[in-house]
């Protein structure tokens, strides 16, 4: 038998995966298809890290099997490629992004085909392609045409490092998920999508898909539906002004003692007029702008604010004349900006209140004021509160509800925290927004016969001190006819963001070359939705949540053919480096796949990488642990020395159909490093008996395919095969095969345990005996067995072999 040369084999196996076109899908609407996608990849200069063939591997095992189950399968992929990273490189060294881009994926694609992966290349897609991204702005032309994509002043997140503003999404703590650095908000002129218009689907819809829990309830609390009420607070000051608040509970009317308004509101150039500390408010609103929303909001910061001296309204349900103040912990982005004050039964409005001497008014009953601060909704009773009196709160809100309607003050309203999709990046490595703004017709779309609007060649594109796109420098490229008059024209300077590529790529592989159509209905019809889609729970808010609108919106205007893209979405731990932290050059703990492939093989690797603990949680990398994957698959291969013709014994079938359930049942669960312990627990039972059956081993190479599919094929090629492996059918079990009630039994030789059996509760002493004395061989020979003795004591067994000279 010849050594077993991992590099050899996995060499010889990709060459003759890719020659032979086994994973190439194909649009055979007559087959039945099953559609497996992974986040593709942001190729960047650090190259594949450790972490991201988890999720690949899993996968591509999900997609081998349903190959052997007869499916038309489609796993493609392809690359994320726009972004702040290679761009902010690209200024540091003097490069072109693109350059850089295409040296990084050629580095991404080679580590891929180095571990095996099924993917279907014919079907390869890049977001900075400009076929491809022609696409993303018809996309967008066409929510233009639909009335949700605008231009609007607001507040944006701001961060100085990256000189870009950032969608609600992208900021973590207080700073820029991509650089890490200080997000501010500014007032800019921004793009945006109207995703908000599809919030109750986003959230009803949520009941139709088949996501992990902890997603879905991501993407609920994310959108945040509130059911209340919009109450009219008016301002006594001439011009009928009123500030409008939305509160969930209305039934507090009657405590509200003072407003708040967010220093970005946009009645604050109004009520300016009237106040008589200008001066002091002017330089409050300075000082917020210069804070985060995670700043303004963190719950253990010490309240601030200031009163708009000269400006009061009125409680329209008391008709008590109240303050109105500026507070940074009231954001413009959320609600009407403004709030209605009841620091009787709200922590935050209590301590405002505390500190600046503002009146308290309780209105639930439950004890002290402070206690009655945090009553819950559905204990006390209204108190201090007019019609109210008496009633639980659940039932005043629906009666206060009912009287702000009648008499006018009022209405029911249901509000979402999920805010409009900030759409601008003032940075030039990004889709081309294909708008042109003319002084006459104002915005005007590009007509869709000039698509793609590509990029401009240029050297050099530093971000400018005004935070405007480098792509405003460019004249010649900016200054164009207007589309609708021909009169002068600006074309639209900020990009859009990276998460534009990747809210409808899934859509394209299913017709990646179509010049006419994001894609044909005929295709998406046979390919979509997606039958299953892995990816990281840092997407949950950010990309999932952005393509499932962008699929409902081409759905609405009967592009695609499915309300929702994905059936089913999973999410995979993050792999911690050795020290419990986070993979980064920074700390040092980084793992280069390439170095381990060189080392151990891809197929070890791949084993490692499903093996190392729940797919679902985070795990450690462990050198260790790889070593052990690496002894099982020489275990393997110098199993294939003793496969033979040899009828087998019963237990032996009993146990490879409990395999086969197991193995099947455990990787449909997600369950992956059990299924691998599943298949080591057969083999070291193989290694045990002085034969192995041939249909045996070829049942155990099948499931051992899609795990370690490089000495799969391999081993049963040895065996004379001429149809590849990764083509087999996946082996079904035989029910009545099954063991239903197993014992896990300790052999001991000489009061040594030396292995484990395993056999039916029910199995007899000879049996018993007989599989015993085979699992122990390596320890009995050239010794007289004195006596095998069987304990059975209730539900478990023990057997002891006494042996002699």
């Amino acid at each position: 038998m010849p050594a077993y040369d991992f590099e050899a084999i996995e060499q010889k196996w990709r060459g003759i995966w890719k020659e032979k076109g086994v994973f190439v899908a194909s649009d055979l609407p007559s087959t039945p298809k099953y559609y497996v996608l992974v986040e593709f990849p942001y190729p960047s200069g650090e190259g594949l890290h450790i972490g991201h063939p988890r999720s690949y591997v899993a996968l591509d095992i999900i997609a081998r099997k349903r190959r052997m189950e007869g499916y038309n399968v489609l796993y493609p992929m392809g690359w994320d490629a726009f972004g702040l990273p290679t761009e902010n490189y690209a200024i540091k060294t003097r490069q072109h992004p693109q350059d850089i881009t295409q040296r990084n994926i050629a580095n991404f694609k080679r580590l891929m085909n180095r571990l095996g992966l099924s993917f279907d290349w014919s079907r390869e897609i890049n977001t900075t392609d400009p076929q491809y991204y022609k696409w993303t702005q018809w996309i967008f032309l066409k929510m233009w045409e639909h009335d949700l994509a605008y231009k609007a002043e607001i507040p944006v997140n701001w961060c100085e490092s990256c000189k870009v503003g950032l969608a609600n999404e992208e900021v973590v703590g207080g700073r820029c998920e991509r650089c890490g650095g200080m997000v501010t908000l500014k007032k800019k002129k921004q793009w945006l999508l109207r995703i908000t218009a599809y919030a109750d689907r986003l959230l009803k819809d949520l009941d139709t898909v088949d996501y992990l829990y902890k997603i879905k309830s991501q993407q609920v609390n994310w959108i945040g539906r509130s059911e209340g009420a919009e109450i009219d607070f008016p301002i006594l000051a001439p011009g009928n002004l009123t500030m409008k608040v939305f509160t969930t509970r209305p039934d507090t009317l009657y405590g509200v003692t003072y407003l708040v308004l967010s220093p970005e509101h946009e009645l604050i150039s109004s009520l300016l007029l009237l106040c008589e500390n200008q001066d002091e408010v002017h330089a409050y609103i300075g000082e917020a702008t210069q804070k985060s929303s995670f700043e303004r909001t963190e719950l253990t910061k010490e309240l601030s604010g200031v009163q708009l001296r000269g400006v009061m309204a009125r409680n329209p349900v008391n008709r008590r004349i109240i303050p109105v103040w500026l507070s940074d912990y009231v954001l413009s982005s959320y609600g009407t900006g403004a709030i209605m004050a009841v620091p009787g039964h709200d922590e935050r409005d209590l301590r405002f209140a505390k500190r600046y001497g503002l009146p308290i008014i309780e209105v639930v009953s439950g004890g002290n004021v402070e206690e009655a601060a945090f009553t819950d909704i559905d204990r006390g009773v209204m108190v201090n509160s007019g019609p109210l009196d008496g009633l639980k709160p659940n039932e005043a809100i629906g009666k206060m509800i009912a009287i702000v309607q009648q008499e006018g003050y009022g209405r029911p309203k249901v509000q979402y925290k999920l805010r409009d999709w900030v759409f601008s990046r003032q940075r030039f490595w990004g889709e081309p927004i294909p708008m042109v703004y003319c002084e006459t017709c104002g915005w005007v779309p590009v007509p869709e016969s000039e698509l793609p609007v590509k990029l401009p060649e240029v050297e050099y594109y530093q971000p400018t001190a005004t935070g405007e796109s480098p792509l405003v420098q460019i004249e010649d490229w900016v200054n164009i006819d207007c589309p609708r008059c021909h009169g002068p024209g600006k074309r639209e300077t900020d990009t859009m963001p990276q998460w534009a590529g990747s809210s409808w790529y899934f859509l394209r592989y299913c017709d990646p070359h179509n010049d006419k159509t994001p894609a044909s209905r005929e295709k998406l019809k046979y390919w979509m939705p997606v039958d299953w889609y892995n990816g990281g729970m840092e997407h949950t808010t950010l990309h999932l949540l952005y393509s499932r609108f962008w699929h409902k919106f081409l759905y609405d205007i009967d592009i695609v053919p499915t309300p929702e893209p994905y059936k089913k979405r999973t999410s995979h731990g993050m792999v911690l480096g050795e020290n419990s932290e986070k993979m980064s050059k920074s700390r040092g703990n980084t793992v280069n796949p390439d170095d381990i492939i060189r080392e151990y093989g891809a197929d070890a690797l791949r084993l490692f990488e499903v093996f190392m603990g729940d797919f679902d949680q985070p795990i450690l990398w462990s050198t260790n642990g790889l070593v052990g994957m690496s002894r099982f698959l020489q275990h393997v291969w110098k199993m294939q020395d003793k496969v033979s013709l040899q009828e087998p014994e019963n237990g032996t079938t009993h146990l490879l159909h409990q395999t086969i359930k197991d193995v099947g049942d455990r990787v449909e669960g997600m369950k992956f490093n059990t299924a691998l312990a599943a298949l080591m627990e057969i083999a070291n039972h193989f290694s045990s008996l002085p034969t192995i059956n041939i249909k045996h081993w070829e049942i155990f190479l099948r499931l051992l395919s899609p795990f370690a599919p490089h000495i799969s094929e391999e081993l049963w090629v040895g065996l004379g095969k001429s149809v590849l492996l990764c083509t087999k059918s996946w082996p079904i079990y035989d029910p009545s095969q099954i063991i239903k009630e197993t014992l896990d039994i300790p052999v001991q030789v000489d009061g040594k345990l030396r292995q484990r059996i395993r056999l039916p509760q029910d199995a007899t002493d000879e049996e018993v005996k007989a599989q015993a004395l085979q699992a122990v061989t390596i320890y009995t020979q050239g010794r007289n067995i004195n006596r095998v003795i069987i304990a059975r004591r209730s539900s478990n067994m023990i057997v002891n072999i006494v042996t002699g000279a």
